[in-house]
């Protein structure tokens, strides 16, 4: 019951502290934590410990997983290298600089003491460095980044941490480092991939959202306990199947199944998450009281936390620019149509911060490690130094720099061309069917079709204040949804209609009602965006000199012809005619004109197309 009580406490906690932080558009990770804070020194509030096994067997799996299963692999495999380099590369080098700070600055600390808890701070947070870097939105470069590096880098770390101990314990050879690191990483891949195929086996037979969701909840437990059980690496074994399993789910799972996991992990995800820094917050009081019974000097404890924090810091900012500028010399970004600034590079060092794997790395230390209550709260002030630091700075640092958030123009054009190709192999496929069609249901759904293409392209109308004609379907049909369910729900409390139909008409209902909050909240975002940019029924001065061309006849676009590369959609510039392939395209040649040659403004030069854009102010016509 006790337990019971504070799990529900806890659960509580979390809704209400996230939610007056959403109301006052405070940061709820970095709330919680003072909130906790505040509560552990309440005399009447129970003392939370935070067990190792609580965290890494039940914490961990599913925020890993929650996280793996939403990440692009594409992406993920675009930046491996980076992320390669951060999250081994960048580990091993904190573990040996917090090694050598630890073992100067605490008297009577081992070497494998002091690389114990270099391995305990290492590794920077999935969930403290993204849930910081959407909520101010980060390039999605920087983001993928941070994603990719914080899903890798546990495993790194936890290796090292449990070498360290070994060290402890009584010694270690350097080949058994090496042999423990590649049967933790060999041996983690293979149980994830493993555990993909089976799991991929059993959805291909299953259409049953509920069974399949039962099944997703159970994936990252077992992995990450079957790798951990022949001494592999669990963080890994979760990654793997949960990246392989997300990129499959168009194909593996049917949409209701899809639809369903999304929704689960997205609430798991919250609670967790949030859950996770109210637990750092509530360890505060113990770990100061424990440290108080030290016969070290609090000066000299202050200054070993704070060396600490300041070598993690240092260490990052450091690794990140010798890295970019020696090894990797990053390609042209596809948002940027150039290669990424140093102050990309600034903010990915920034963004190092650590969260509660860190803390319950520290307390599997040995009991009888020396000064091993110091090391805890070496832990402990990491996470909540890089938190508050690093977390509470970084929107301005952002700002200052002049890092750009992904633009929502710029998503909508991506999107409604999108759907534009995938509405052509649509009606190439509907070309081959074979059918007798007297009531002309053919015709019905090409105009569905084509009513989902114009609502997206609408959504990038300059002529703010207008209605377009998705607008006004959204609002037609809000409130014919709402009279619809009204009507099922009077019916439902008659009692003349079984339940099960009920149910089965409100969840389409509420189906078809997601999917325009879904538009409606697209298209307010896009037009906030547009009404900070250009004041209502006035466009660009670029925009207004050009005058709409006769496309007609454009047929390719040159540049890929000669390099033999494929193009998706045509763009013509308006300032010499150059025809190019839209940024959908592998080469991007209509932005790489504009960068050679400045020329402003490009056209549709797509067939039924008549929008033009402009480079320069990111507008529409």
């Amino acid at each position: 019951m006790h337990i019971t009580l504070m799990l529900v406490a806890l659960a509580v906690a979390v809704l209400a502290v996230t939610a007056i932080a959403d109301r006052f558009k405070a940061p709820a990770p970095l709330v919680l934590i003072v909130g906790g804070v505040a509560v552990s020194y309440i005399p009447a509030f129970p003392e939370v410990q935070l067990e190792p096994d609580v965290v890494l067997f039940g914490l961990l799996p599913p925020l890993l997983y929650a996280t793996a299963i939403s990440t692009s692999l594409v992406d993920f495999n675009a930046n491996r290298r980076v992320i390669l380099l951060l999250s081994v590369g960048l580990v091993v080098a904190t573990v040996g600089g917090v090694g050598v700070v630890v073992h100067a600055l605490l008297p009577g600390a081992t070497w494998a003491a002091s690389f114990a808890i270099g391995a305990v701070v290492a590794p920077p947070d999935a969930v403290a460095a993204t849930a910081v870097a959407r909520t101010i939105g980060l390039p999605r470069r920087i983001v993928t980044i941070l994603e990719g590096e914080s899903l890798l880098n546990d495993a790194t770390a936890l290796v090292s941490l449990r070498t360290a101990i070994l060290a402890l314990a009584g010694g270690v050879e350097a080949w058994h480092v090496g042999l423990d690191f590649l049967r933790a990483a060999g041996g983690g891949v293979l149980i994830g991939i493993a555990g993909y195929l089976l799991v991929g086996y059993v959805r291909k037979h299953v259409t049953d959202p509920v069974f399949d969701t039962g099944l997703s909840l159970i994936v990252p437990f077992a992995a990450y306990v079957a790798a951990e059980k022949v001494e592999a690496s669990g963080v890994l074994a979760v990654v793997i199947a949960g990246l392989l399993l997300g990129h499959r789910a168009p194909v593996l799972q049917s949409a209701q199944s899809r639809i369903a996991e999304r929704m689960n992990w997205r609430t798991i995800a919250f609670l967790l998450e949030n859950a996770v820094f109210l637990l750092i917050g509530l360890q505060a009081r113990q770990l100061i009281a424990a440290v108080g019974k030290s016969e070290l000097a609090w000066s000299r404890i202050v200054l070993i936390c704070g060396a600490t924090l300041v070598t993690v810091i240092v260490v990052r900012m450091v690794w990140v620019f010798v890295t970019r500028y020696l090894l990797i010399r990053p390609t042209p970004d596809p948002d940027l149509g150039r290669t990424p600034p140093w102050t990309y590079t600034f903010i990915l060092g920034w963004s190092g911060m650590r969260g509660v794997v860190t803390l319950a790395a520290a307390y599997l230390l040995p009991l009888d490690t020396t000064h091993r209550e110091i090391l805890l709260l070496v832990a402990f002030s990491v996470v909540a130094g890089t938190l508050f630091v690093q977390g509470m700075t970084l929107p301005l640092v952002a700002r200052w720099l002049k890092v750009p958030s992904p633009d929502p123009l710029d998503d909508a054009l991506a999107r409604a061309t999108l759907l534009q190709q995938a509405s052509k192999a649509g009606f190439a496929a509907l070309e081959k069917l074979e059918y007798d069609d007297p009531h002309g249901i053919i015709e019905t759904v090409r105009e569905r079709v084509d009513q989902r293409n114009f609502s997206a392209w609408e959504r990038l109308s300059t002529n703010i204040g207008d209605e377009a004609p998705s607008e006004l379907y959204s609002r037609a049909r809000f409130a014919m949804i709402e009279a619809e369910r009204a009507r099922v729900l009077e019916i439902r409390s008659g009692g003349t209609v079984p339940a099960d139909v009920v149910a089965d008409v409100l969840q389409m209902l509420d189906v078809e009602e997601s999917m325009l909050d879904v538009v409606e909240e697209d298209r307010v975002r896009i037009g906030a965006v547009n009404q900070q940019r250009r004041p209502a029924g006035e466009l660009c001065a670029d925009l207004e000199r050009y005058d709409a061309v006769d496309t007609s006849g454009r047929t390719e676009c040159p540049d890929c012809v000669r390099e033999g590369t494929r193009w998706v959609a045509l763009r013509q510039c308006l300032a010499c005619g150059h025809v190019g392939c839209c940024d959908s395209s592998p080469a991007q040649h209509a932005t790489r004109h504009f960068h050679e040659t400045g020329h402003p403004v490009m056209e549709s030069a797509e067939p039924g197309e008549d929008w033009r854009w402009c480079y320069v102010h990111h507008l529409t016509a």
